[in-house]
């Protein structure tokens, strides 16, 4: 088997223009979504609501943006490992410091 074949086999589709738009048009809306829960009061809820949209914003930049909806599952599966653990620590911390007033 020749190595152009090999490469033509596992290469991913390209992004189409129409799936950019919507995942742009799903980051607005999220961002939207971000904005608005400023003016509610949902006490100690809003940081954790905010930190999910915040990383909901984020899985969709990486999957289509960086194109890593398109690699292998052990390299996706392990930034989102990192981006987990990363997460979990900045929660903690700043449940800390709020449950510490």
């Amino acid at each position: 088997m020749s190595r152009e074949n090999a490469g033509a086999a596992t290469k991913p589709a390209a992004l189409t223009p129409r799936t950019l738009i919507v995942v742009w048009i799903c980051l607005l809306a999220l961002t939207a979504l971000t904005v608005s829960m400023a003016s509610l009061r949902l006490g100690r809820l809003s940081i954790v609501a905010v930190l999910a949209v915040a990383a909901a914003k984020s899985s969709l930049v990486l999957a289509y943006f960086m194109h890593l909806r398109y690699e292998k599952v052990r390299l996706y599966l392990g930034f989102f490992l990192i981006s987990a653990a990363a997460l979990a620590i900045f929660l903690g911390l700043t449940l800390t410091d709020i449950l510490a007033r």
